[in-house]
């Protein structure tokens, strides 16, 4: 597969089901690459794999989930030995074992909703922040299980995102109202609890995620509400941000803007995410289980030994 036609498959993936993870997406793709690669030998397909890591993260797509999770697939489907002197039975065996890992990450939002879905009480007031697929199941899942809760969504700019996910919950039948993201200051004394998604989830507990996560989680912590963050754990990464300036400009602005700005212009161009520091989080719930911030580093290790 040539540079366009991973792209064309990657977004092809994402058109087709707009509740498809970008990460998942990706991973499709790297599968559907192997099956193609015209590779002779494990080192080389494992370079060409790389490369096409590269190309899927140069899209205007979530590049932290998608490097996050592609990194622990190229791990997965190589790490282990692959005794068979056969090219071909290899490559096999890379197809099953990406096949394995899919199946495994599709079934993460099931095992977070499981969890987090004790959290919500009846009649709880819950404050959410732009779109988060794993947060709309939790909360259709909440919803099925008879529990009555009222929902605000911040209308999140510049993509106004927050109003897919208020449209998403109102077809769901779950009463959802749609604020300023000025207006969390204002609201925040009516709620019960925040929920957010993330983007990444790096080694101190942290979180990346959409713009304005970080003002809302400040100003959580200072009301005393908590705030909980729901996350695959494929999206895991392997980084250590103190600031927002640690934060590399691959994850803060598009593929597109890169491209077409200096470094000295993007002082301009607004940033797509940011980070909100553990300090701010009161638990994470992801597939592996409901961890405090300071549990993710064990996680990550036991990832990626």
């Amino acid at each position: 597969m040539e540079s366009d036609e991973i792209v064309a498959f990657f977004t092809k993936a994402m058109d087709d089901d707009p509740d498809l993870s970008a990460a998942i997406a990706a991973i499709q793709t790297l599968i559907e690459f192997i099956k193609l690669s015209s590779a002779d030998t494990l080192v080389e397909l494992r370079e060409r794999l790389k490369r096409a890591i590269e190309t899927v993260t140069n899209t205007d797509s979530s590049v932290t989930s998608v490097s996050s999770g592609c990194e622990l697939f190229l791990r997965f489907i190589t790490l282990t030995a692959l005794d068979q002197t056969d090219f071909q039975q290899c490559k096999k065996i890379m197809v099953e074992r990406g096949k394995v890992f899919l199946e495994t990450v599709a079934s993460s939002r099931d095992k977070i909703a499981k969890l987090a879905v004790p959290f919500i009480t009846d009649g709880a007031t819950i404050l959410l922040h732009s779109k988060s697929r794993v947060i709309l199941h939790t909360l259709v899942a909440a919803a099925r299980a008879n529990k009555r809760f009222q929902v605000y969504v911040t209308e999140s700019c510049p993509d106004r995102s927050g109003l897919e996910m208020q449209r998403r919950l109102h077809q769901a039948g779950v009463p959802c109202t749609l604020i300023l993201d000025a207006a969390i200051g204002y609201i925040m004394e009516k709620v019960d609890l925040v929920m957010v998604g993330a983007e990444g989830v790096v080694e101190s507990g942290g979180i990346i995620n959409k713009i304005g996560t970080c003002t809302l989680a400040v100003c959580a912590a200072q009301m005393n509400k908590p705030l909980y963050t729901l996350a695959e754990s494929f999206k895991f990464v392997r980084m250590y941000p103190l600031n927002q300036h640690d934060l590399p400009n691959e994850f803060k602005y598009s593929a597109t803007v890169l491209k077409s700005n200096s470094d000295s212009e993007l002082l301009a161009a607004h940033p797509q995410v940011d980070y909100t520091p553990p300090a701010f989080i009161t638990l994470i719930f992801t597939d592996l289980g409901i961890l405090t911030p300071s549990a993710v580093s064990d996680e990550l290790i036991k990832l990626y030994l």
